[in-house]
């Protein structure tokens, strides 16, 4: 049984605009392997979907929800051959860099945007053996602009019944006297560094039920003659079980998981932005939402 393999010098595969990415083919064979040539293609693009309610509202969006192409590499590593039993490596080396009019974006696993790298390697075979392939995803990553400020800004907030704007079964008329307040360490955020922050419950009529952390993604994918938001759940974190202690500062911790956060990107077709939610359910199955848009930045 022949077996066909790629491996990347860098274990992490984490690789930046103008990095060189180096590894090797690895072909283990248990007898003599003949092969027609040994090509590489490397490929990174940008897959866009709409939502089952979304489709057919615009027909504009069918041609702009085509693949965006980002770069495509395609390396003849061998020509036709053979090789001696066992293990046989093959290096290659490429230069990450985008096709001419087109940029990197950061390596971004979505519901309706997703942007992939791969390195595809393809062994081609005689007419009675079946062709080998095997394909491995890198991820890339892409420094924020400088323009982008990194700075901490704190973000108070007070959150009252007369500040609500999210409600869920729930109306203003009904809504339990309380004040929550607290401070997120900034809403612009590092991906690399965790979510920030902390909350105080001063006062609550109702009996509280938990308090919950909700990360969000809001992708939107489109053209000039229209556009869909989608709003999906990325991860929900309890930081309060049962009726919290009041004026107790509860912290706001959250790690950003990797490919399924990105830097906030806008593109000509498509934007990814993220939104973290900090919502009580109270006891009698009412639900205060407040919202916090964040930018994320490398």
């Amino acid at each position: 049984m022949n077996v066909l393999d790629i491996k990347l010098k860098k274990l992490d595969k984490i690789y930046r605009p103008g990095n060189n990415v180096a590894g090797y083919i690895v072909i283990n064979s248990k007898e003599d392997f003949s092969h027609s040539g040994i090509t590489l293609v490397v490929e990174g693009s940008v897959q866009l979907q709409l939502s089952s309610k979304s489709v057919g509202l615009f027909e504009a969006f069918y041609n702009s929800l085509k693949p965006i192409t980002l770069m495509h590499y395609t390396i003849n590593i061998t020509p036709g051959g053979k090789f001696a039993p066992g293990i046989t490596e093959l290096p290659f080396e490429f230069e990450l860099q985008a096709l001419p009019g087109q940029q990197l974006f950061d390596t971004y696993h979505g519901v309706f945007v997703n942007i992939q790298y791969t390195i595809k390697c393809d062994v081609k075979r005689g007419i009675l053996s079946k062709d080998l392939q095997k394909s491995v995803e890198f991820v890339v990553e892409v420094p924020s602009p400088a323009s982008v400020s990194k700075e901490l800004t704190p973000v108070t907030f007070n959150v009252t019944p007369d500040s609500l704007v999210n409600f869920k079964r729930i109306t203003k008329s009904e809504v339990p006297n309380f004040k929550i307040s607290g401070s997120l360490r900034s809403a612009v955020c590092n991906i690399n560094d965790a979510f920030q922050g902390y909350m105080k419950i001063e006062a609550a009529e109702a009996t509280i039920k938990s308090i919950e952390l909700q990360l969000v993604r809001v992708e939107t994918c489109g053209c000039a003659d229209g556009y869909a938001r989608e709003v999906t759940e990325i991860q929900n974190i309890q930081i309060g079980d049962g009726d919290v202690c009041r004026n107790f500062n509860i912290p706001l911790w959250m790690v950003f998981p990797r490919l399924f956060t990105c830097a906030s990107t806008a593109a000509k077709t498509f934007k990814i932005e993220f939104e973290v939610n900090l919502v009580i359910m109270l006891e009698d199955g009412h639900l205060i939402t407040e919202n916090f848009p964040i930018k994320l930045v490398r």
